[in-house]
Protein backbone atom coordinates (compact mmCIF):
# COMPACT_ATOMS: atom_id res chain seq x y z
CA UNK A 1 0.00 0.00 0.00
CA UNK A 2 2.95 2.27 -0.64
CA UNK A 3 6.59 1.55 -1.25
CA UNK A 4 6.65 -1.47 1.06
CA UNK A 5 8.76 0.01 3.82
CA UNK A 6 6.20 0.18 6.64
CA UNK A 7 6.94 -3.29 7.99
CA UNK A 8 10.68 -2.77 7.72
CA UNK A 9 10.59 0.54 9.57
CA UNK A 10 8.42 -0.86 12.35
CA UNK A 11 10.67 -3.90 12.71
CA UNK A 12 13.69 -1.59 12.88
CA UNK A 13 11.92 0.42 15.60
CA UNK A 14 11.07 -2.72 17.58
CA UNK A 15 14.69 -3.93 17.45
CA UNK A 16 15.94 -0.49 18.53
CA UNK A 17 13.53 -0.43 21.48
CA UNK A 18 14.56 -3.95 22.52
CA UNK A 19 18.25 -2.97 22.44
CA UNK A 20 17.49 0.23 24.36
CA UNK A 21 15.65 -1.73 27.07
CA UNK A 22 18.50 -4.27 27.34
CA UNK A 23 20.93 -1.39 27.95
CA UNK A 24 19.14 -0.35 31.12
CA UNK A 25 15.79 0.58 32.59
CA UNK A 26 13.79 3.23 30.74
CA UNK A 27 12.96 6.52 32.44
CA UNK A 28 10.25 6.10 35.06
CA UNK A 29 8.64 9.49 34.49
CA UNK A 30 6.09 9.19 31.65
CA UNK A 31 7.10 12.47 29.97
CA UNK A 32 10.76 11.46 29.99
CA UNK A 33 9.89 8.00 28.69
CA UNK A 34 7.92 9.40 25.75
CA UNK A 35 10.64 11.94 24.99
CA UNK A 36 13.33 9.25 25.04
CA UNK A 37 11.22 7.03 22.77
CA UNK A 38 10.71 9.97 20.40
CA UNK A 39 14.45 10.52 20.16
CA UNK A 40 15.09 6.82 19.66
CA UNK A 41 12.51 6.48 16.89
CA UNK A 42 13.66 9.64 15.14
CA UNK A 43 17.20 8.29 15.13
CA UNK A 44 16.64 4.57 14.48
CA UNK A 45 13.26 3.95 12.84
CA UNK A 46 13.67 5.85 9.62
CA UNK A 47 11.05 6.61 7.01
CA UNK A 48 8.15 8.96 7.37
CA UNK A 49 6.75 6.74 10.13
CA UNK A 50 9.79 7.44 12.31
CA UNK A 51 9.33 11.17 11.89
CA UNK A 52 5.61 10.99 12.57
CA UNK A 53 6.00 8.82 15.67
CA UNK A 54 8.75 11.18 16.86
CA UNK A 55 6.44 14.17 16.42
CA UNK A 56 3.59 12.34 18.12
CA UNK A 57 5.64 11.27 21.16
CA UNK A 58 7.35 14.64 21.57
CA UNK A 59 4.01 16.44 21.59
CA UNK A 60 2.39 13.80 23.82
CA UNK A 61 5.14 14.24 26.41
CA UNK A 62 4.28 17.91 26.98
CA UNK A 63 0.95 17.49 28.80
CA UNK A 64 2.47 14.72 30.93
CA UNK A 65 5.35 16.99 31.92
CA UNK A 66 3.08 19.96 32.61
CA UNK A 67 0.07 18.25 34.16
CA UNK A 68 1.33 15.08 35.77
CA UNK A 69 0.43 11.59 34.63
CA UNK A 70 -3.13 11.07 35.84
CA UNK A 71 -5.56 9.33 33.48
CA UNK A 72 -7.17 12.49 32.03
CA UNK A 73 -3.72 13.82 31.19
CA UNK A 74 -3.00 10.66 29.16
CA UNK A 75 -6.06 11.48 27.04
CA UNK A 76 -4.70 15.02 26.65
CA UNK A 77 -1.32 13.57 25.65
CA UNK A 78 -2.92 11.45 22.92
CA UNK A 79 -4.76 14.49 21.58
CA UNK A 80 -1.58 16.59 21.62
CA UNK A 81 0.33 13.91 19.72
CA UNK A 82 -2.38 13.61 17.08
CA UNK A 83 -2.59 17.37 16.67
CA UNK A 84 1.17 17.55 16.04
CA UNK A 85 1.02 14.74 13.48
CA UNK A 86 -1.82 16.47 11.65
CA UNK A 87 -0.12 19.88 11.73
CA UNK A 88 3.25 18.69 10.45
CA UNK A 89 2.22 15.63 8.43
CA UNK A 90 -0.75 17.16 6.64
CA UNK A 91 -3.01 14.11 6.89
CA UNK A 92 -6.42 13.92 8.54
CA UNK A 93 -8.74 11.12 9.62
CA UNK A 94 -10.22 9.51 6.52
CA UNK A 95 -7.02 9.89 4.48
CA UNK A 96 -6.16 6.19 4.89
CA UNK A 97 -3.18 6.66 7.21
CA UNK A 98 -2.07 5.79 10.72
CA UNK A 99 -4.17 8.74 11.88
CA UNK A 100 -7.33 6.75 11.24
CA UNK A 101 -6.37 4.27 13.97
CA UNK A 102 -4.90 6.91 16.27
CA UNK A 103 -7.96 9.15 16.09
CA UNK A 104 -10.33 6.24 16.71
CA UNK A 105 -8.28 5.22 19.75
CA UNK A 106 -8.15 8.81 20.99
CA UNK A 107 -11.94 9.07 20.88
CA UNK A 108 -12.19 6.01 23.11
CA UNK A 109 -9.44 7.33 25.40
CA UNK A 110 -11.51 10.44 26.10
CA UNK A 111 -13.32 8.20 28.60
CA UNK A 112 -10.18 8.53 30.76
CA UNK A 113 -11.43 12.01 31.60
CA UNK A 114 -14.43 10.54 33.46
CA UNK A 115 -14.13 10.18 37.24
CA UNK A 116 -13.39 6.60 38.21
CA UNK A 117 -12.33 5.56 34.71
CA UNK A 118 -10.88 2.04 34.52
CA UNK A 119 -7.61 2.29 32.57
CA UNK A 120 -7.58 -1.26 31.23
CA UNK A 121 -11.24 -1.19 30.18
CA UNK A 122 -10.81 2.16 28.43
CA UNK A 123 -7.60 1.03 26.75
CA UNK A 124 -9.29 -2.19 25.61
CA UNK A 125 -12.04 -0.13 24.00
CA UNK A 126 -9.40 2.10 22.39
CA UNK A 127 -7.62 -0.94 20.95
CA UNK A 128 -10.87 -2.29 19.52
CA UNK A 129 -11.63 1.11 17.99
CA UNK A 130 -8.14 1.34 16.49
CA UNK A 131 -8.37 -2.17 15.04
CA UNK A 132 -11.79 -1.46 13.50
CA UNK A 133 -10.52 1.83 12.07
CA UNK A 134 -7.48 0.10 10.61
CA UNK A 135 -9.71 -2.46 8.91
CA UNK A 136 -11.96 0.32 7.62
CA UNK A 137 -9.01 1.85 5.75
CA UNK A 138 -9.25 -1.10 3.36
CA UNK A 139 -12.16 0.66 1.65
CA UNK A 140 -10.83 4.23 1.79
CA UNK A 141 -9.35 6.36 -0.94
CA UNK A 142 -5.81 7.35 0.07
CA UNK A 143 -5.65 11.09 0.58
CA UNK A 144 -2.17 11.24 2.08
CA UNK A 145 0.88 9.11 2.68
CA UNK A 146 2.65 6.75 0.33
CA UNK A 147 -0.56 5.00 -0.67
CA UNK A 148 -1.85 8.23 -2.22
CA UNK A 149 0.61 7.68 -5.07
CA UNK A 150 -0.97 4.33 -5.97
CA UNK A 151 -4.18 3.64 -7.84
CA UNK A 152 -7.00 2.86 -5.43
CA UNK A 153 -7.75 -0.24 -7.52
CA UNK A 154 -4.43 -1.67 -6.26
CA UNK A 155 -5.09 -0.88 -2.60
CA UNK A 156 -6.73 -4.09 -1.48
CA UNK A 157 -5.37 -4.31 2.07
CA UNK A 158 -5.87 -2.05 5.09
CA UNK A 159 -3.37 0.77 5.44
CA UNK A 160 -0.20 -0.71 6.96
CA UNK A 161 0.45 2.33 9.16
CA UNK A 162 -3.05 2.11 10.61
CA UNK A 163 -2.60 -1.62 11.21
CA UNK A 164 0.76 -0.96 12.89
CA UNK A 165 -0.75 1.63 15.24
CA UNK A 166 -3.46 -0.83 16.25
CA UNK A 167 -0.81 -3.50 16.85
CA UNK A 168 1.27 -1.14 19.03
CA UNK A 169 -1.82 -0.27 21.07
CA UNK A 170 -2.73 -3.98 21.40
CA UNK A 171 0.81 -4.74 22.62
CA UNK A 172 0.60 -1.88 25.11
CA UNK A 173 -2.66 -3.24 26.48
CA UNK A 174 -1.26 -6.78 26.74
CA UNK A 175 1.86 -5.44 28.47
CA UNK A 176 -0.22 -3.56 31.02
CA UNK A 177 -2.40 -6.61 31.63
CA UNK A 178 0.64 -8.78 32.38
Amino acid sequence: AGDGDCGHTHARAARAIQEWLRAGPPPAAPALLLSALADLLLEKMGGSSGVLYGLFLTAAARPLRDGGADLPTWADAMDAGIEAMQRYGGAAPGDRTMLDSLCAAAQALHALRSPGADLLAVLAAAVQSAEAAAEATRHMEAGAGRASYISSAQLLQPDPGAVAVAAVLRATLEGLRS
